[in-house]
């Protein structure tokens, strides 16, 4: 009160986690601007929040020398919050990642580079959406079942790219219910326990191309698209493990990169 007059009331400012995220998952380590290195997108208002489309395109500039290491998907308000770490390959070029994420509540969303030189760049992005991570499997037990580990592989030539260039867009989808842990069985009532794919390799004949680390936040039915340089390989090959142990690989045959 001041000369008898009440003041106003101040609410609480919103919680931001991202400080403590910093520390848990970065050791809080410096992080830079990455405007000029990381571009992220994803829509503002999400139609689904169990699967919410996100893409990471690099935008570091063709004469800079150093290359990205590997990209951190840390969607702030879920319940766990590093949705993804993606690794890639020395000498694969890889400049765009899609996938599909649950997001649980009205977040931030950043995408954290580790570049050659051992220094983390961040941008990040705002999402509407709810309930992504309880929301009950699209798939019932017996399906979700009989596709557990099928692997699917389509590769395309990159939009705009001239063939020749040798730069390609492929895509994995894994067959699995990815299951968060917090989606309830609506017969038992009980909690489905977390049963999800945590790493994911990908290789053109043994040259690693893509290795994602990843968490309870990627969607049922794990779908990676992904830009990259090939070297003329002439199969593909994808490794995937999840929380049960369960392994599981596959390779395709590569037509003529220069068709």
């Amino acid at each position: 009160m001041v000369d008898g007059c009440p003041m106003p009331a101040v609410g609480a400012e919103a919680y931001d986690p991202w400080p403590g995220l910093v520390q848990d998952i970065f050791g809080g380590r410096d992080m830079r601007d990455g405007s000029n290195v990381i571009a992220i997108e994803m829509p503002y208002r999400a139609e689904d929040a169990a699967i919410v489309p996100v893409t990471l395109r690099t935008t570091i500039a063709p004469d800079d020398s150093r290359r990205i290491r590997s990209i951190t998907l840390v969607i702030d308000q879920n319940p766990a919050p590093m949705a993804a770490k993606f690794e890639l390959g020395p000498d694969a070029s890889v400049s765009e990642i899609s996938t599909r994420v649950r997001v649980n509540s009205y977040t931030n969303v950043h995408a954290v580079a580790e570049l050659s030189d051992g220094k983390l760049y961040v941008t990040k992005t705002f999402v509407k959406a709810s309930g992504g991570c309880s929301a009950p499997a699209a798939k019932n037990v017996e399906e979700a079942k009989s596709r557990l580990g099928r692997m699917r592989y389509r590769q395309f030539a990159a939009s705009g790219q001239d063939p020749s260039s040798g730069r390609r867009e492929a895509q994995i989808m894994i067959g699995h219910p990815n299951n968060s842990g917090l989606q309830m069985d609506q017969l038992t009532q009980l909690y489905i326990p977390a049963f999800f794919v945590n790493r994911l390799q990908l290789w053109q004949d043994d040259s690693p191309v893509l290795a994602m680390e990843g968490g309870i936040s990627i969607s049922e039915d794990p779908n990676v698209r992904f830009t990259y340089v090939t070297n003329g390989a002439k199969r593909f090959r994808a490794e995937a493990r999840d929380t049960a142990g369960h392994v599981f690989q596959n390779e395709w045959k590569i037509d003529d990169p220069g068709s």
